[in-house]
């Protein structure tokens, strides 16, 4: 039989196989890891669902995969020890393919026609021969079985591997030039879509280099790029005395270390910024455009902006609202862990309703962060600076704290953005010892 690729979370159509942890021969057993998967946010080993003898590898390392993909042939216990041809799935299991506007791959239910021409149809020339093609047994397969010349195909996987969505992207080219749809004009009311220069060749005037983009960061520029297009960002800058914290947080961080954590100023702002969300539900909400309607969520779960070496990751809290800060330090230290690990489940990145970034250990000043849709506003958290500010008519030398709030402008005003930020640094300066102490 074949194992395939189950269900990897919602939202998440695709992953890169990182490492195959099974050879033809081996004997594995129910819930063995055999493949180990880079989803745009984590690193992930996958279990077999039945044991047996495997018979053949389906993938192969850099391979893109998706649900129901074939990935091993296994006899045995579990399995028939028999397989479809080749030991790949039937073609009929597959989705049949369409292309949006803009040239980007997905996959319907139904075949529909293509009413616009992918933006690459000039990149489909015939290169080199068959021997010289870089890609998996499947897509080899696919290949034969439909007659496809791979030839023609230019991969964009790791070392000019062809990918699946390559030969997805060459087939709704083949579809278009078959049937000749014509354009179809986008509604009135549709955003324009922006189309880069073409870049100019850059090696004219010395060396360059060529990286291939991370899965992960590609992510992020399209989570960014969608946001900043879609959402009219307005960034309101204040600061917050967190002379008092500060001290708090010197007293208590002993205690904190003895309990696995360390008190931070995120773990105390984020108590903070709880209460305030409690006092202004719609900052803790989402803008349905198809309903016009504001979804309002009655709890409480903070996404906390974590900088590791892929790029930027955002773990969720949840139930902040009834939580003390040693609970949400002890949970901050254990999901910023795994996010900089590359170990973190779906479940740990969904569900956020709010976002903090803290940018305050890299030393900056105030920022403008970009909101994480769906959610309504982004807090940003600078370097907190000791400076000399008027108390009660008097000089003193205060630790203040740039706070940035971006806010989507189409649910929030600028004088609610306003009120929030006093009301988020009031609870900021005013944090009870009660909330911090431990025990």
């Amino acid at each position: 039989m074949n194992i395939q690729l189950p269900h990897l979370g919602d939202g998440i159509e695709s992953a890169v196989v990182l490492a195959v942890l099974v050879k033809p021969g081996d004997t594995i057993t129910k819930d063995q890891p055999i493949l180990e998967l880079e989803t745009d946010k984590a690193v992930a080993s996958i279990p077999s669902p039945s044991g047996g003898t495997v018979e053949s590898v389906l993938v192969l390392v850099g391979d893109t995969v998706r649900m129901g993909t074939p990935v091993l042939a296994v006899a045995g216990e579990g399995g028939s020890g028999e397989s479809t041809t080749n030991g790949h799935a039937p073609l009929a299991n597959a989705s049949p393919i369409s292309t949006t506007g803009n040239g980007s791959v997905t996959t319907t239910a139904t075949t529909a026609v293509v009413a616009v021409a992918p933006q690459n149809m000039g990149k489909y020339t015939q290169r080199g021969n068959h021997q010289s093609v870089v890609t998996s047994p499947t897509i080899r397969q696919l290949a034969d079985v439909f007659g496809l010349d791979l030839t023609r195909i230019a991969g964009t996987g790791l070392g000019g591997r062809i990918t699946v969505e390559d030969v997805q992207a060459y087939v709704s080219h083949i579809q278009h030039k078959a049937f000749e749809a014509p354009v179809v004009s986008a509604p009135a009311s549709a955003p324009n879509r922006v189309v880069a220069d073409p870049l100019p060749d850059f090696a004219k005037w010395g060396p360059i280099e060529r990286r291939p983009l991370p899965s992960l960061r590609k992510k992020i520029a399209a989570k960014m790029s969608q946001s900043w297009a879609m959402v009219p960002h307005v960034t309101q800058f204040d600061e917050a005395d967190i002379t008092h914290i500060m001290t708090l947080r010197k007293k208590y961080v002993a205690a904190y270390e003895k309990a696995g954590c360390k008190l931070t100023v995120t773990g105390l702002v984020i108590k903070a910024v709880a209460k305030t969300l409690s006092r202004f539900l719609h900052f803790n909400a989402s803008l349905d455009t198809e309903r016009d309607e504001l979804i309002i969520k009655q709890y409480i779960n903070l996404g906390i902006a974590v900088d590791t070496d892929n790029g930027l990751i955002v773990p969720v809290i949840k139930g902040v609202e009834e939580k003390r800060i040693l609970e949400l330090s002890q949970e901050l230290a254990v999901v910023s862990e795994k996010a900089r690990t590359r170990q973190i489940g779906v479940e740990d990145l969904q569900g956020g309703t709010f976002t903090i970034s803290n940018l305050g250990s890299l030393g900056v000043g105030a920022f403008t962060p970009i909101v994480n849709t769906p959610e309504v506003a982004i807090v940003g958290l600078s370097k907190g600076v000791s400076k000399p500010v008027v108390v009660n008519g008097e000089v003193v030398i205060r630790t203040m704290l740039p706070i940035s709030l971006s806010y989507d402008h189409r649910v929030i005003d600028g004088a609610d953005a306003a009120r929030f930020v006093r009301a988020m640094i009031e609870e900021i300066e005013t944090l009870s010892e009660s909330e911090v102490e431990v025990g």
